[in-house]
């Protein structure tokens, strides 16, 4: 081993392996890293300013990445693994991957490159690209943090006219014996929505659990720093930074939201109240794409909590559905659909963002709350996502690839495999229905049913006309009008049409306006 001049860790001097090690890799375990040998093996690592430009990604986000990455490199380096680490404010510093990892590549002369599969189309292709252009042989290795790999989604896919998440999750369950008597469901069923998501009531959430939150140590200060300066103009605030950073806090998190929040989760994981950001989820998906926790271990601790008594199992299979159906199901979309997923716009939505979803600056109060919390915390849960932000989206015409950007910049568990399909498909069905079986669309008497934002509110989700109409209720009925023909072909949105038959010509019209005036207004 020699001390190689400017790299400050000590290196082998012939390399054979360079392991790639990304963002949202942080698992001392990872594929990447089996069968490491430190006598010639490096690690590399590097912070880059297009990680977080090519959308103009918040604070929140830029932050939890750099500090778990500087998290985990620390963790690294005290093992004794050799590691080439670049921060973002190192001098010479290029500013993408592609380009840092050519100038390691000609340092050190590695015979080859490793890397666990990324999460990001774009990024796979720019490493590809380095390791062609250094004529490199580069070891892409399956990522081990899912239960399933993406030739087991593409074989299940083969030959099915459509794909739907019930199929592949009953697989999965019935493959690693989740939630599984011999061989059928614990309880006698697979799916306990119909025993799942409650409103809270007049009352509102009662003797909610503080959330688990950490306060930053001095690496994540330092972090937090540069992002105030170097992306001083992105959009969020720092304030209130507190998500888990390193593996021992992802697993006290995970096991606070087991024992906190869990038997209530599924009660009430779609029901919102104003001020309140996290409830009873399990805030978790951040270090489960970061990697800092294995969705093994978590799909366990839930199983675990059911199987003594301390949760009930509506509760339990609703949360384990949401990782062992949704995370293992849009790996599988957005692997087995890339690179023209990220283009598909079946609904010829066109319509720009409007400008107020970067600030929270809008009389909607429904709106408003949730984008001035995204902004805060860099978080919302799934029923704010899909039902509020996105559903507005989707009514009002905003093309989907505007709605992704938005997403993928704004949220600390955006990763492109798994926000893409959820945003572009599931979200605002962009896909035409590959994702999800109809799109989700509502008017605002579904968000007055499942939270208080309306009490407050200016507008009346009764109102589909006239000064005090909610937007929602006007733009759902004036989506129903201009898809009408397309989802006559759909079987799932028969009573939604049958409602909109119902409405005389007069009161079409006059929709119809009312939603051209308050789209121009936003745009």
């Amino acid at each position: 081993m020699v001390e190689r001049t400017g790299l400050h860790t000590a290196l082998p001097a012939t390399v054979r392996n360079l392991v790639i090690v990304l963002g949202d890799q942080l698992d001392e375990q990872s594929s990447a890293l089996q069968g490491f040998d430190a006598t010639q093996d490096v690690v590399w690592m590097a912070e880059v300013a297009e990680e977080s430009t090519h959308v103009w990604s918040a604070k929140q986000r830029v932050a939890v990445f750099l500090s778990a990455m500087r998290h985990f490199a620390e963790t690294l380096r005290a093992r004794g693994t050799p590691l080439i680490y670049t921060r973002m404010d190192a001098p010479g510093n290029v500013g993408t991957l592609p380009a840092e990892l050519g100038k390691a590549i000609t340092q050190l002369q590695p015979a080859a490159l490793v890397l666990t599969a990324p999460g990001d189309w774009r990024v796979l292709q720019g490493l590809r690209a380095v390791a062609k252009q250094h004529a490199l042989a580069l070891d892409l290795r399956d990522d081990t943090h899912f239960f399933s790999t993406v030739r087991e989604f593409a074989a299940h896919a083969d030959g099915r006219k459509q794909l739907r998440l019930e199929y592949w999750y009953r697989a999965l369950r019935q493959q690693h014996g989740i939630l599984m008597e011999g061989k059928a469901p614990v309880g006698g069923q697979w799916n306990f929505e119909a025993d799942n998501r409650e409103a809270f009531g007049i009352a509102g959430p009662q003797n909610v659990p503080a959330p688990t939150r950490f306060a930053p140590d001095t690496v994540t200060q330092e972090v937090l720093a540069l992002v105030n300066t170097r992306f001083a103009s992105h959009p969020g605030s720092l304030d209130s930074f507190g998500w888990p950073v390193t593996r021992p806090q992802a697993l006290l998190a995970l096991q606070a939201f087991i024992k906190q929040r869990l038997p209530l989760f599924g009660q009430y994981e779609d029901a919102m109240w104003a001020g309140e950001a996290w409830l009873y989820h399990s805030h978790l998906s951040c270090a489960l794409n970061l990697k800092l926790l294995n969705p093994r271990e978590v799909v366990q601790a839930a199983e675990a909590a059911y199987r003594t008594g301390h949760a009930p199992l509506a509760a339990v299979e609703g949360f384990i559905r949401q990782i062992l159906g949704w995370r293992e199901f849009v790996r599988g979309i957005y692997w087995t659909q890339m690179p023209d997923y990220l283009e598909r716009n079946a609904l010829d939505a066109q319509a720009a963002l409007p400008p107020w979803y970067w600030t929270g600056q809008t009389d909607m109060a429904c709106l408003k709350d949730a984008i001035t919390q995204t902004l805060e915390h860099g978080y919302a849960h799934h029923i704010q996502r899909l039902m509020v932000t996105g559903l507005y989206a989707l009514l009002l015409g905003v093309k989907p690839q505007a709605v992704h950007a938005w997403y993928l910049s704004v949220y600390v568990d955006a990763v492109e495999w798994v926000e893409l399909p959820n945003t572009l498909g599931m979200g605002q069905f962009g896909d035409g229905g590959l994702m999800a079986s109809k799109p989700y669309v509502a008017s605002g008497k579904y968000i007055q049913r499942m939270s208080n934002h309306c009490k407050g509110c200016q507008y009346d989700p009764a109102q589909s006309t006239g000064p005090t109409a909610c937007p929602f209720t006007t733009l759902y009925w004036d989506f129903l009008m201009r898809h009408e023909n397309l989802l006559k072909k759909n079987p799932r949105m028969a009573m939604q049409l049958k409602n909109l038959a119902r409405l005389d010509a007069t009161t079409r019209d006059r929709i119809t306006a009312h939603a051209t005036e308050h789209r121009d207004a936003q745009l």
